[in-house]
């Protein structure tokens, strides 16, 4: 009989009868060593069973380990992979912003430089009319002190009004 195919029990101790012969062994030591066998059978099968259910807790208890250590490695991957992929949008994002703000500057640069030549343009033809506006005024003065000179040629100097004469020529 090989291991496989013959299991002992306690019970298949205890319950073992041995024939009786001429010669035979002391019965009370047989019944003796049967029992303590069993016992130990008990025990050691006890302990199996214990160590059995242990290892089935075990193995369940590795099973959980290793699936959340699965899930974790997975978690991580993911979360690597996320930040990797926020980070290449943050990028795109970021250089759209710069490129944006550059169009933009570019923009208000162009816009300032097109206000400063109209400025500019402007000024000169303020300038341009002060300087007529002062020469047209120059002229004017000029012709009035031409006039106000030939008008006091015309007069002689004999007959000037004094302010008594006046006075009368205006009352009357």
């Amino acid at each position: 009989m090989t291991d496989d195919t013959f299991h002992l029990t306690p019970h298949d101790v205890r319950a073992q009868e041995f024939q009786r012969t001429l010669r035979g062994v002391d019965p009370a030591q047989v019944e003796n060593f049967k029992e303590r066998v069993a016992e130990e059978l008990d025990r050691v099968l006890r302990d199996r069973v214990r160590l059995e259910e242990r290892m089935k807790g075990l193995h369940e208890q590795l099973r959980a380990y290793r699936e959340r250590e699965r899930a974790l490695n997975d978690a991580l991957v993911a979360a690597q992979q996320l930040r990797a992929e926020v980070q290449t949008q943050a990028n795109r994002e970021a250089e759209l912003i710069v490129a944006e703000a550059r169009q933009e500057g570019g923009r208000l640069v162009a816009a300032a430089e097109k206000e400063m030549r109209s400025t500019e343009v402007r000024t000169e033809a303020a300038a341009h009319l002060l300087r007529s506006y002062i020469n047209t005024f120059r002229q004017i003065l000029v012709r009035h002190q031409a006039e106000l000179d030939s008008i006091e040629a015309y007069l002689e100097p004999e007959r000037v009004i004094t302010e008594t004469e006046s006075h009368e020529a205006r009352t009357s």
